[in-house]
Parts: C-alpha cells; sequence; structure tokens
C-alpha cells in the first residue's frame, strides 16, 4: 500500500509542541512505527529504537536508565511496552531537562492500565491513539461527520451508490495497512498469523509469564461470532470451560492488546433501567472478517453476519475520527434499556453535549428506526447536538428535529 498520511499526525505534532513527551498507543501493525518514522524524517527526532530488536530490548532491560541517557534525543523509542521501566528511567531524564517534545513513546499494550504505568509521568507527556486506517484517510478525505453533527450540520450527500455491496469490500478489507490489498484467502491468513503472534508475543508481557494463549484466542474467536453484542461472562465461562473470573480476566488483556473495544453504556439518569454491562465488539471490521471469514458476499448475502460487522465498521470509523475532530470528545458509548429503547453509539463531548447513531444496511429510513435516537433527543433536550442513521441510500434526508439519514459514505465525506 503506497504511503498514506495519517489524520492523527497533527494532532502529535501539537502535543510534542507542548509536552516534554508523547506516547502514541495502538495495535500492532496499525501504523505507529511508520509515522513515528515519518515524524523522524521531517526533523522532528533524531534517533529511533524499537524494543523489538533483542539487542536493543536487552539493553534496555538491563539498565533503563543507561539505556535512555546514551539516546541522541529528541528520540522515539518504539514497542516501549515491552520494558515498562523505561518509563521511570525517561521520567527522571525529562525531569532534568525543560524542552518540549524530548521523547515519542509506542506502545502495543495499553499503558494506561498498567498498574504503576500510567502515573510514571503525570504532567509531563500527553497520550494518543493510532488506529487502522480509516476511510478518510484511504480515500484521502478529512473524516469531519463528528464536527458536523455536533454543529447538527451533517454532510450534504447525494448520489451515493445504494446497497451493503457498494461498501462491503471495503468493510472487509479493514483498516490494517499490510493487509488491506490481499485477496480474501491471504487476508485470512494474515489474520490468523497476526492473532496467534502477537498473543503469544504479548500476553505473557501483560499479563503473567504462565499465561495461556489457548484461552485468549479461544475467547478472542468467540468474540468474533459475537461482535456488537453485550458482554455476558458467564455464557463466554460456559463455552469455554472456564470460571467466569478467568474470563475477565483475558477479556481485559485482548482490550489492552487493542483487539477487542468493551464500550460502556452511555448514562444521565434518564429514570429508566438501563443495561449496564459493556458492549463488546472487535476493533477493525477486516480482523473481525479474518476470524469469522466472511468476505464481502458474504456480507451481502447473510443478514446476520451483515449486522454485526457494519456497526463494527461504522464504530471503529467513528472512533478513529473521535481522535482528530475538532471538538472535544470524552467517549463513545452505547444506549439501551430494559424498554429495548436502544442507540448504537452515543458520543459524548466534553462539555456533556452527546451526539447518537444508528447503523443500518438498508436503503431505506423508516421512522422505527429512529425510536432511540428521538428518545434520546427528547430526555437530553437541548444537549442533544444531533442523531443520525448511517444507511444505505443515496442522500442526506432530514427525518425530524435534529435527526437526518446520512449515506454511510459520509463518514469519510
Amino acid at each position: 500500500m503506497p504511503l498514506i498520511r495519517r489524520a492523527l499526525e497533527a494532532e502529535i505534532r501539537d502535543i510534542i509542541a507542548v509536552n516534554k513527551a508523547a506516547v502514541l498507543l495502538g495495535p500492532r501493525q496499525a501504523g505507529k512505527s511508520t509515522l513515528a518514522g515519518m515524524l523522524r524524517d521531517a526533523g522532528l527526532f533524531r534517533s529511533f529504537v524499537t524494543l523489538d530488536e533483542s539487542q536493543v530490548f536487552t539493553a534496555a532491560q538491563d539498565d533503563p536508565d543507561g539505556f535512555v541517557a546514551t539516546l541522541d534525543r529528541p528520540a522515539v523509542i518504539d514497542e516501549v511496552q515491552r520494558v515498562p521501566e523505561l518509563l521511570l528511567a525517561v521520567k527522571a531524564l525529562v525531569d532534568r531537562h525543560e524542552d518540549r517534545g524530548q521523547f515519542l513513546l509506542t506502545g502495543s499494550a495499553n499503558l494506561l492500565t498498567r498498574r504503576g504505568v500510567a502515573d510514571a509521568l503525570p504532567g509531563r507527556v500527553e497520550y494518543a491513539h493510532l488506529w487502522p486506517l480509516t476511510q478518510s484517510e484511504i480515500h484521502g478525505r478529512p473524516g469531519t461527520l463528528l464536527d458536523r453533527l455536533f454543529a447538527a450540520d451533517p454532510p450534504p450527500m447525494s448520489d451515493q451508490p445504494v446497497g451493503i455491496g457498494a461498501y462491503a469490500d471495503a468493510i472487509a478489507r479493514g483498516g490494517f495497512p499490510d493487509a488491506y490489498h490481499r485477496s480474501d484467502r491471504r487476508r485470512f491468513g494474515y489474520f490468523q498469523t497476526y492473532v496467534e503472534t502477537l498473543v503469544a508475543s504479548d500476553l505473557a508481557d501483560v499479563l503473567a509469564p504462565q499465561a495461556d494463549p489457548s484461552i485468549a484466542l479461544r475467547l478472542l474467536r468467540l468474540l468474533a461470532v459475537r461482535s456488537g453484542e453485550v458482554a455476558v461472562l458467564e455464557s463466554f465461562a460456559r463455552d469455554l470451560a472456564v470460571s467466569r473470573s478467568t474470563v475477565a480476566r483475558y477479556l481485559d488483556v485482548l482490550e489492552q492488546l487493542f483487539l477487542v473495544h468493551a464500550v460502556r453504556p452511555w448514562s444521565r439518569n434518564l429514570g429508566h433501567r438501563q443495561i449496564k454491562s459493556p458492549k463488546l465488539m472487535l476493533t477493525d471490521s477486516g480482523l473481525l472478517c479474518g476470524m469469522t471469514n466472511a468476505t464481502a458476499d458474504t456480507l451481502v448475502t447473510d443478514g446476520g453476519v451483515r449486522g454485526r460487522v457494519l456497526e463494527t465498521f461504522v464504530f471503529q470509523e467513528l472512533q478513529r475520527q473521535a481522535g482528530w475532530a475538532g471538538t472535544m470528545i470524552s467517549g463513545l458509548h452505547y444506549y439501551r434499556d430494559r424498554d429495548q429503547r436502544e442507540v448504537d453509539v452515543v458520543v459524548e463531548a466534553a462539555d456533556g453535549r452527546i451526539v447518537a447513531i444508528e447503523t443500518k444496511a438498508a436503503a431505506t429510513v423508516r421512522r422505527t428506526d429512529t425510536a432511540g435516537l428521538r428518545f434520546l433527543r427528547d430526555r437530553v433536550g437541548d444537549g442533544f447536538a444531533g442523531g443520525a442513521v448511517l444507511y444505505t441510500g443515496s442522500t442526506t434526508v432530514p427525518l425530524d428535529d435534529r435527526l437526518w439519514a446520512v449515506p454511510v459514505s459520509g463518514l469519510w465525506a
């Protein structure tokens, strides 16, 4: 795949301009090292080392302070989660200097959840997340749907391709750069090797040396066929013949490795009994299709698979877009209550306003498709900035007060 500029690049440049260090987190093979290398080539960093190289790893592990002190700064340290002790060494060094942008650290496991690590660099570092490529990056478009919905100004789309078939290939390919241009067969093989290698190499670093990779892989396969469902850990425990606590522990690991999202329910005391468990989904639609052997043709012909994969695709696009949106986003959630009202994605801004989004594989939107959106709008009032049903029709259409039907391609308009 030709080199693609990442929308998050400007955010990273801003972070290192005002902070002593930046941490770039995200899944392996998502493009973190490539982006860091581009920033080095642009002159923002003088040196680049990766802890995936055995000699570098050994040197860093044996003497973290000495290793950091010998780097030609500003420096990139890639895959820093492999030697977490380096963070304390970086802290000690940056405390002795007032320069901005002394380090860019990248990690393929979520350092924010590691005991003691999240507190290693308070006030000295800012975190950013780089996910696999978005459709807006692939197509070279801005990707401003979230900002436009918060401004109650959805993109005015027309003459867009109609039907899920128009999007099926992009959804099945996902955003991992190394997998994108492969055939179905080679892409399935890529993701099989990807998850097996990732779990084998990083599971012990995140959980414990005695962790069992087979449990993590079996759990991930179960999650793939249930992506988008509310978590029922007891059901997973029965299927895997392990305890509920074991499922919870390994689920946390898969989330730390950026293979799974645990999407938390949104609540603002709406006066109804709400579902409190997270909804689980894989972090990339290509990964999901690779884990379940689903092709573009499968998405067209199998309604059960289509809905699950489309919802995953839409969520991943929105989540990645939130990383560079002009609107300060505090979180992405879902809404569901015991009266069967639900909304696929609730995006909350730092100022408390929300945008709500439903996903529909059909090319027609009916009033029943907006029931959850209308419920949230009426309950939240002025704090409801706007809502959209992303559908496979051709045109942006107003549906009701602050509600629109927007073609799926509006994600990268």
